[in-house]
């Protein structure tokens, strides 16, 4: 039976380590296993991993694409079928939903990013809604319900 006391590795899977520059006799001995000469072979070498050997680097030879918003927004959407489905399975509370019952019900990924409702499918339930933003369609599909949509 195994016991903490006499637990050994498995056959083979412990590697003895290389100790190089131990005299001729160790097999590793006068370059270390580090070859004749280069840059490699001096102390201190260090290469960067994009070091291409003074050809030009892969990052400088490809065409730079396209810009980045440096203010770009990152908004949330919702569709009106998916708050449906979440009420009706229970994850949501008609009464008031905001961005913390949203985020709490999982159907957005962070309560600190903007959140807009978007009109894709249908809501019969009165549901009264508080956040960032709405499209016209779901505005006006959750006001026909009977609820509200109102800007947080």
């Amino acid at each position: 039976m195994d016991y903490l006391s006499n637990l050994k590795y498995a056959e083979g899977s412990r590697k003895k380590r290389k100790r190089v520059g131990r005299g001729a006799g160790s097999g590793h001995g006068k370059t270390a296993t580090r070859g004749m000469n280069g840059q490699k072979s001096r102390s201190g070498a260090s290469i960067k991993a994009s070091f291409e050997g003074g050809q030009m680097p892969l990052q400088r030879r490809i065409p730079k694409l396209g810009f980045t918003p440096p203010f770009r927004v990152d908004v949330q959407t919702i569709n009106l079928n998916v708050l449906q489905i979440a009420i009706e399975k229970g994850k949501l509370n008609p009464e008031l939903i905001g961005k913390k019952e949203l985020f709490k019900a999982g159907l957005i990924s962070s309560a600190l990013k903007p959140v807009k409702i978007l009109g894709n499918g249908e809501i019969t339930t009165v549901v009264n809604l508080k956040v960032d933003a709405y499209s016209e369609t779901a505005a006006k599909k959750i006001e026909a319900a009977g609820g509200k949509a109102e800007k947080e």
